[in-house]
């Protein structure tokens, strides 16, 4: 689960974290009583999207008066933001976040995340704050350095000072740096945090370390620990094909392909993606219904599938373990039944009850057009929503 900046900061100063003052805005008015609270005399006009590049977009703006407070609140509040990671749709901007200026002078980055191939915490740095991290990685790989956290031992001062030698840091810095990384170790652990990333960490020019932006993930598996986080989750920032999945515990992300596929197991939903672009065709979503899922679950999910008006073709992949196929069998057509089927429809099946689960569907009298294995699958999906062209 995401949050807003807003948010994330509230959570850091919760832990101590040195962040700008700011103030979280829903209309023009509340930005321009959120201005006059903080004093000013520079403000930083925030848009408040579940994306990074806002600056890029034209989501965040340094302004030096109340009535530029004004102007810039009314130009983004509803305006669609677009970035590098919102793709070409865009995000449209609700909330805003007004924030004192700060005096920068140099700006770094920082973030934090589970290493699951090391099995630690990693912390991420580099003098080279307030770009595209990526961008970084790609151009000067050694301008980026990784430190490590075994959860068993904890944090220990030795990392943060390893981390301020990597930025750079001197005299109090190295202190400051210390302290602040241990904070967000306790934050990151203690709210069951998958990714924490400070983009631009902030010198100012009076020597201080400030976080001036800060992005937070959850483990979505964590969040019934934690009622006021999950409390901050807005609807508003996911695809509403998502949020139904969730309501089924379907492990759903949508995708800009026109294939839409129902799989059993990650690793088997990875493959059937990889295929079908093999095939010549994109993936519609990447939707995976568990191994042990009912025929109300099942039904649920093809319904998810057909509500995307990108939908051409629908595959569907199973593998029958703990999953029978008669199960599977019985959910699609029961969504079949319930919703239509105006697109060609692919359905694999091989494992517990597969014979069951083929003569579930070759009786039903659907237009369903069977395959044999991953390969014919694929190939038919893909020829029949050309055909269908």
């Amino acid at each position: 689960m995401n949050i807003h900046e807003y948010q994330a900061k509230d959570i850091l100063r919760s832990f101590g974290v040195a962040t700008g003052k700011g103030l979280p805005a829903f209309s023009v008015d509340e930005a321009v009583k959120a201005a006059e609270t903080l004093g000013g005399p520079v403000w930083v006009v925030k848009a408040q999207i579940h994306a990074g590049g806002r600056g890029k977009g034209g989501g965040v703006k340094l302004v030096k008066s109340i009535d530029e407070v004004k102007a810039e609140a009314r130009r983004m509040l509803g305006m669609t933001l677009i970035t590098h990671q919102t793709g070409p749709a865009g995000k449209r901007v609700q909330r805003l976040y007004i924030e004192e200026g700060t005096a920068i002078a140099r700006e770094l980055y920082l973030s934090c995340l589970v290493d699951r191939e090391a099995s630690k915490v990693a912390f991420i740095a580099s003098t080279e704050g307030g770009v595209n991290i990526e961008e970084v990685a790609a151009k000067t790989p050694e301008k980026i350095v990784t430190v490590h956290v075994d959860p068993a031992a904890g944090y220990a001062p030795y990392v943060g000072r390893r981390i301020a030698a990597a930025l750079k840091l001197e005299g109090d810095q190295v202190k400051q740096c210390v302290k602040l990384i241990g904070q967000l170790y306790q934050a990151f652990t203690a709210k069951d945090m998958s990714l924490l990333e400070i983009n631009p960490l902030a010198v100012t020019k009076d020597g201080n370390l400030v976080c001036l932006d800060a992005k937070i993930n959850f483990d979505d598996n964590a969040l019934d620990r934690h009622p006021d986080v999950k409390a901050l989750r807005d609807l508003s920032e996911e695809d509403p094909k998502e949020i139904e999945a969730s309501k089924f515990d379907l492990s759903y992300v949508a995708l800009d392909g026109s294939i839409g596929c129902m799989v059993n197991g990650a690793g088997l939903a990875m493959a059937t993606m990889d295929i079908i672009k093999l095939y010549g065709a994109e993936p519609a979503n990447f939707l995976d219904v568990g191994g042990g899922a009912s025929k109300e679950k099942v039904a649920a999910a093809f319904k998810i599938i057909t509500a995307d008006p990108r939908v051409k073709g629908i595959l569907v992949n199973i593998f029958g373990g703990i999953m029978k196929c008669d199960v599977i069998a019985e959910g699609v057509i029961a969504a079949v039944k319930e919703v239509g089927l105006k697109v060609p429809l692919v359905v694999r099946l091989e494992g517990t009850n597969v014979d069951l689960g083929k003569k579930i569907i070759a009786t039903s009298g659907l237009n369903v057009i069977p395959a044999d294995d991953l390969n014919d699958a694929a190939a038919k999906v893909v020829k029949a929503v050309k055909e269908a062209a």
